[in-house]
């Protein structure tokens, strides 16, 4: 049975019919051994010759089989008709002889048939064995208790198994992480019904969890009872997909919630805190009438820093953004971090080198790494180490799909770690939700989603790795940019002293009829004329009737109908030197573009005092007007003004001599020096001997306050070597030039041997 195998995988195709044609002989030889002992036996002669037809056919196939026939025929041909023969004789041979021939005709067309047979049920087994083989989709078969007895390579590599053996002989349910799923799947296996798309969550062999998808259907097996044909889909990938989109799709939702409470709370507050100043100025220094009204001021000003907090995640803030280092900017939030953490944590910055340009609001984002600073401290209750790390990444089209909605790119990261109790992932699905902590009464819930709404409205994006008891990691992802600055740049102040009072003509225009009597009662008691509408139908109406001149134009930028933009255009037409002041606590794009205030924009942001409200006010009318083409050019994209190339990043550097202490990377003796210059990024300093370029150095040293930003700081750096400059001169020490690459702040006054 196995020389079909032989013939078929050891024999080269060309001489494959040589060797059926050659079997076919050696079974006709071999047949004529025994014809020898049976010549006078026509019938056992025919037999054993019909026996080396039949194989001849079955091993070489028809053409053989005819070669051996008519072998075999000669030669009993040869027997049987010659000599002295009787006509009855003669008539019985010639008919063994055509009975043989039929016989052998029959065999080899029977073996004809059956070779047919065999070789398209092999190339069908073929064709459906690679289909299961090959298949990207796990498939297995189990017995109705739910043993595994064959798997595919595809089920193999996705649980991390080196072979199907491994597999075979375990139940399935033992590839299950909850054994409740595995129960649900099991009452199919009794009930022997088909399910599909069952998702539950598998363990790998490593220990790794996926989320497969599971279908299966009942066999029947015949006496051995059914089986299960098992289907399994690795779509671990494709479910995160669907949480990232599905939690992007809610916090938008929650944010547009927010931001219209947000802005209708702004009205209120306003009104609350105005009337509050009113009440504070005329009442006398009696603590019982002043500590209340002090209380609702304070009541009010804290309920102001939650809508501006709400604002901040619904990304409908305003913002004044600017090109920034990010290496600058944490640099100089580090002295503030290191009092605000506490002693018990270690704090490490990380600089990128070279690193690019984002363009950014940067008192918002010293707000992301503030609140990133304290959640990391919160938890890290028994202290540990807090890492700050900044470098430019470029992000490929894999990174993207897996971290939706995220696009592929250059960008600056930030990365603040911590070494705390870490987080699970039912919490990480929630923690940028507004209101939600896990600090209890401690916590307001506004903090992360503060960040998540600065980091989305600058174009960023933010994600979070964290594992319980192993720390958390927020990595931020802001867009580089290419250093240009702003085509349309800020109107200066003029420096020139400002009245206390004014006689100009302001034309008030706000939906909200208390906020609108409020700012009339306020900005008369300064001198101003004011005429008021509520809308800018109304607002057109006075400007059409009103025979004097209106200095300034005082407008809502959310209103029913034309909004405060449109308004302004329309009037701008009628007075072209009117001033123009927006007041708003967000603005729909209608003065900015993504919450971006556009050019040449005056814009006093709700809510506000009374006090700033003045001192706005006669800001923008002592300036001198915009023309309104200029201030519309930033948002149709013609600059007016030339744009000019801004040089990279680099660090500031001083011309400072202070010393230090440093020692090669790995020593215990320190050696000290001085610096010629310095900077966040780097210093050039003397040192005693030379030291060749990368070698890694530890340099001990106080930055003085220019550098570390509040006051004087205690620092050990790790540095490398970039260059050094060998001693010119009898007595003169070698410099080194020496990147940072990271910082580590001390706390205390010293800083052990150095």
């Amino acid at each position: 049975m196995k020389l079909p195998l032989i013939r078929s995988l050891a024999v080269a195709p060309a001489r494959a019919p040589i060797l059926r044609y050659g079997v076919a002989l050696l079974s006709t030889v071999l047949a004529l051994i025994p014809t020898l002992f049976l010549s006078d036996i026509a019938e056992s002669r025919l037999v054993v010759f019909a026996v080396a037809v039949m194989v001849s056919a079955w091993y070489g196939g028809w053409k053989p089989g005819l070669a051996a026939t008519s072998f075999a025929l000669t030669v009993s041909a040869y027997y049987s008709l010659t000599g002295g023969q009787t006509p009855s004789e003669y008539r019985k041979a010639i008919a063994h002889l055509a009975l043989f021939f039929a016989v052998a005709l029959l065999i080899c067309w029977f073996n004809a048939a059956l070779r047919a047979t065999q070789e398209s049920l092999r190339r069908s087994e073929s064709n459906f064995r690679s289909l299961v083989m090959n298949a990207p989709y796990g498939i297995c078969r189990c017995n109705t208790l739910g043993i595994l007895q064959d798997a595919n390579p595809a089920l193999v590599a996705m649980f991390g198994y080196d072979n199907a053996a491994e597999l075979t002989g375990r139940h399935l349910g033992s590839l299950y992480a909850d054994a409740q799923q595995w129960f649900q799947t099991a009452d199919y296996f009794h009930a022997r019904k088909e399910f599909n798309n069952l998702t539950t969550e598998c363990v790998r062999k490593d220990g790794a969890a996926i989320v497969a998808r599971i279908s299966g259907r009942s066999i029947s097996n015949g006496k051995d009872g059914g089986t299960f044909e098992i289907f399994m889909e690795d779509v671990t990938e494709t479910r995160t997909l669907e949480l990232q989109l599905r939690q992007a799709q809610k916090m938008e939702a929650i944010g547009r919630l927010a931001g219209g409470i947000a802005h209708d709370f702004n009205n209120l507050l306003m009104v609350i805190s105005g009337y509050v100043e009113f009440l504070l100025e005329r009442l006398g220094p009696d603590p019982q009438l002043r500590g209340p009204a002090q209380e609702i001021s304070n009541a009010t000003q804290r309920a102001t820093s939650l809508t501006r907090q709400l604002l901040a995640f619904s990304r409908k803030q305003i913002l004044a953004p600017k090109l920034l280092d990010m290496n600058e900017v944490v640099g100089e939030n580090l002295k503030m971090l290191t009092r605000m953490i506490g002693e018990d944590i270690d704090l490490v910055m990380v600089p990128g080198p070279t690193l690019g340009a984002v363009r950014a609001d940067p008192g918002q984002i010293d707000q992301v790494i503030m609140n990133l600073a304290v959640n990391a401290r919160d938890a890290m209750p028994q202290g540990g180490k807090l890492t700050i790390e900044t470098a430019n990444v470029t992000l490929d089209e894999n990174f993207a799909r897996t971290h939706t909605p995220l696009t592929a790119g250059d960008y600056v990261m930030l990365v603040i770690s911590d070494t705390g109790t870490g987080m699970d992932n039912e919490t990480q699905s929630r923690i940028f939700e507004p209101f939600f902590t896990t600090k209890g009464s401690k916590g307001t819930g506004l903090g992360l989603s503060t960040v998540y709404g600065i980091v989305k409205q600058s174009g960023g994006f933010i994600f979070v790795d964290s594992q319980p008891q192993r720390g958390t990691a927020f990595r931020a992802y802001f867009p580089r940019v290419d250093g240009r600055e702003d085509a349309a740049a800020a109107q200066d102040s003029l420096g020139l002293p400002r009245a206390e009072h004014g006689q100009e003509t302001i034309l008030l225009v706000e939906d909200e009829t208390n906020l609108r009597h409020l700012a009339r009662q306020y900005l008369e008691t300064q001198g101003y004329k004011i005429l008021e509408a509520e809308d800018g139908a109304q607002a057109l109406q006075i400007v059409d009737g009103y025979k004097g001149a209106i200095d300034l134009l005082l407008t809502d930028v959310i209103m029913p109908g034309a909004n405060g933009r449109e308004l302004a255009a329309q009037i701008a037409r009628l007075l072209p030197n009117v001033r123009v002041l927006y007041m708003s606590g967000y603005t729909e794009n209608a003065v900015g573009l993504d919450g971006t205030l556009d050019a040449g924009i005056n814009l006093l942001q709700k809510p506000f005092s009374l006090p700033a409200l003045k001192d706005r006010v006669r800001e923008v009318l002592d300036s001198e007007p915009i023309p309104l083409e200029v201030a519309m050019s930033s948002r149709t994209g013609s600059s007016v003004l030339a744009e000019k190339k801004v040089p990279p990043f680099r660090a500031r550097r001083f011309n400072l001599h202070l010393p230090l202490h440093y020692r090669p990377l790995g020593e215990k003796s320190w050696r000290p020096g001085t610096t010629e210059n310095i900077s966040r990024s780097g210093l050039l300093f003397q040192a005693q001997e030379l030291l060749h370029p990368h070698a890694q150095l530890e340099i001990s040293l106080v930055l003085p306050a220019e550098i570390a930003g509040l006051a004087a700081t205690e620092v050990i750096c790790r540095g490398e070597v970039v260059r050094s400059v060998a001693a010119q001169g009898q007595g003169v020490t070698p410099a080194l030039a020496a990147k940072i690459l990271q910082y580590h702040f001390q706390h205390g006054t010293h800083v052990g041997e150095a």
